[in-house]
């Protein structure tokens, strides 16, 4: 029996700033910032299924997704783009009424989906 689970259990995201971009992160996925800061260097967001992690010991310059590692699911492409437009993120334009890009503010490029 193979031990390794099919799963993502967690996705790391490089951050320069912890607690700004704890803050940022929660309020753009609606969720409380009210959780414990690990080892000086890491933040579990409350998260449904796959947890993300931001981890501000990893951040680089390089380290920078330069293409999406995550995609956020979302009921509503459109509400969703102007809500991120509303974020001041660097927003592309929405895809084949299915998906867009996005920068958070240390430049991770990420992807909402519908």
């Amino acid at each position: 029996m193979n031990p390794i689970a099919p799963q993502i259990g967690i996705v790391f995201v490089p951050v320069s700033d912890l607690q700004k971009s704890r803050d940022w992160y929660c309020d753009v996925l609606g969720v409380p910032s009210d959780g414990e800061i690990l080892h000086d260097h890491l933040y579990v967001l409350p998260m449904e299924g796959t947890s993300l992690i931001l981890d501000s010991k990893i951040y680089s310059e390089d380290a920078v997704f330069q293409v999406p590692a995550v995609a956020l699911n979302t009921a509503d492409i459109h509400a969703a783009h102007k809500f991120m437009q509303s974020r001041s993120a660097e927003v592309m334009d929405v895809q084949f009424d299915k998906w867009f890009n996005f920068k958070d503010p240390d430049g991770n490029l990420l992807m909402i989906c519908q």
